[in-house]
């Protein structure tokens, strides 16, 4: 046990996966580290709980290339089967739903019913996102020209970048990501710099189930150096729709560049 870190008091952490040193960048079915160490902290008791060694932009770019070998196959996945991945996960969500809690109620500072409710929002979300996912159509448009007729077709964007912020390090990512992912389009996520924990242990549910469809980059992390990733993110033209959850003051900044 490394000294000043109160890891071994939370038996939770293990069953989310996350250990006392993590890795910080998942693509390709992998977590990759980085060279910078960062502790999480408890508001509760300021406290260190476990290390994250966190990425830079040459993992970031390692995400999105993955991503890009996995954009067609997961658009031509028809939407109702893309609909019952997302379900899943929102039964693995229902799954861990006590030890994230626990670790958003740690990580962030809200009472354990905040933390449970929270893990609740992106059950809800899934199911919704499911039901959704039956019901993307588009119209059949007469023609005035003779044996023709128009067709009107959703197509995805790509890749959604998620920039979410420490009050609700779980549920933002999923209200977005489980939208996106029955549309056919991937996900990459910065979660807040204070809450990587929630964030690693987030993604490891979505790659549990999204791993055993064949997919291990459809949702990729990147928990990058100060708002290194973030950054790059905004300004990458392969990511045409950014969310952003935070101050006024970056949110500005956000959607002037994107």
């Amino acid at each position: 046990m490394e000294a000043g870190l109160t890891y071994h008091e939370y038996p939770f952490l293990k069953t989310l996966g996350i250990q006392e040193v993590n890795p910080s960048c998942y693509r390709n079915g992998e977590w990759i580290s980085g060279t910078h160490e960062f502790t999480s902290i408890s508001p509760h008791n300021n406290k260190g709980i476990a290390k994250v060694m966190l990425c830079d932009v040459e993992q970031y770019e390692e995400a999105i290339k993955a991503m890009e070998t996995e954009k067609e196959a997961w658009f031509l996945t028809p939407a109702p089967k893309r609909g019952e991945i997302v379900r899943q996960i929102g039964e693995e969500f229902r799954k861990y739903k006590d030890a994230l809690g626990s670790l958003v109620s740690l990580e962030t500072g809200k009472i354990k019913a905040e933390g449970d409710g929270e893990v609740q929002e992106a059950i809800d979300i899934c199911d919704l996102a499911c039901g959704y996912s039956r019901c993307i159509s588009g119209k059949v448009i007469p023609s005035e020209r003779s044996g023709h007729f128009m067709m009107e077709v959703w197509n995805p964007y790509g890749i959604v970048g998620v920039i979410s912020a420490f009050n609700f390090p779980c549920a933002v990512h999923s209200w977005n990501a489980a939208i996106a992912l029955i549309c056919g389009d991937l996900v990459i996520w910065k979660g807040a710099p204070s809450t990587p924990l929630t964030t690693i242990a987030c993604q490891r549910i979505y790659a549990n189930v999204l791993e055993r469809h064949g997919f291990k980059s459809v949702t990729t992390v990147c928990q990058g150096i100060a708002h290194e990733v973030g950054v790059r993110m905004t300004q990458d033209k392969r990511i045409p729709v950014i969310s952003f959850t935070g101050s006024t003051h970056v949110g500005r900044m956000v959607a002037e560049t994107v």
